[in-house]
């Protein structure tokens, strides 16, 4: 019997991504949409109100993806597992560690599944990325997370908010790369965030890290293409470089083969595993890194943005 699943909010996230790899899983079968933006049409029922999916499908829901924005998603999760459900929660998992911590705790008084999502770590150079650096020392770390916003995230006035994450909404899929490979834990020495003046979170970043030569560059006011790099450096010299996103791997600059089944495909297929086995996943680390640079950081007031 299929995993019988509905999605909570339906943006452009929920679209391309989830609704695809829901339906080419079949372990996986969507019977309901939660969302208050009118019924997308894509041939189940929807709901404006969670409650009310709750309890109309009882006995025949088993788990959501939701794919809200952070602010709101301890509320639903919390809703959702207390009402017996197996929860994957969209990146960045909650607004803040203690939000995810409760939710960690309450998975496993109810005995449900509960999945942090981060699908940058299931981009295609990922694995091997990993297996490289294991056990061998790190020297430098430079990551350089650069995009528009106006493309990527048009009309979403909710990220710039408090608990919008700002610019962290993507550069936090670095941070999710950088600790699945890294041997050891990044801790952020200093961080500048500037943060328009019209605005309540960053638009671009600087993170030191503890290591000297380990850094984060991340910015939002980047109009040409895309750049989703993060190079590193070992202690014998070796130079590791990961592109477009975790794409592809470069290995003292050459380009290494590697098999991708797509990042959202990855995370369905873990999620299936581990509702099978009735277990959680939840990586706190990405979301502990955005925390503490928010802590120490320094900020900038810089040009409005509209």
């Amino acid at each position: 019997m299929p995993i019988r699943i509905a999605i909570i909010g339906y943006g452009k996230i929920a679209r391309d991504q989830h609704l695809p790899s829901i339906r080419a899983d079949d372990r996986f079968e969507l019977v309901a949409v939660s969302t208050r933006s009118g019924d997308p049409g894509v041939g189940v029922p929807c709901f404006a109100d969670n409650a009310r999916m709750f309890e109309e499908l009882r006995g025949r829901l088993d788990a959501v993806a939701i794919c809200t924005p952070p602010i709101v998603r301890h509320v639903i999760a919390r809703a959702a597992l207390e009402a017996g459900l197996h929860v994957m929660l969209e990146k960045p998992p909650a607004a803040t560690l203690g939000e995810v911590e409760d939710l960690d705790r309450i998975a496993h008084a109810c005995g449900r599944t509960l999945f942090a999502a981060w699908h940058s770590q299931q981009a295609a150079a990922v694995p091997a990325a990993a297996a490289l650096l294991a056990g061998r020392k790190v020297a430098g770390l430079e990551i350089s997370w650069r995009e528009d916003v106006r493309k990527w995230h048009p009309g979403q006035e909710w990220i710039w908010a408090p608990g919008g994450f700002g610019v962290f909404d993507p550069g936090i899929n670095a941070l999710s790369i950088a600790t699945r490979i890294l041997p050891e834990p990044l801790f952020v020495r200093e961080a500048t965030l500037l943060v328009p003046a019209n605005k309540q979170s960053p638009i671009a970043a600087h993170l030191a890290f503890s290591e000297p030569g380990f850094t984060a560059e991340m910015d939002w006011r980047h109009a040409t293409s895309e750049e989703w790099t993060i190079r590193i450096r070992t202690g014998d010299g070796a130079m590791v470089e990961l592109r477009d996103g975790g794409a592809r791997l470069l290995v003292a600059g050459v380009e290494q083969a590697v098999e991708s089944r797509g990042e959202y495909p990855g995370l369905y297929d873990r999620f299936a595993t581990l509702i099978t086995a009735r277990e959680s996943e939840v990586d706190r680390e990405p979301l502990r890194i955005v925390a503490d640079a928010f802590l120490v950081g320094r900020r900038e007031t810089v040009q409005a943005f509209e």
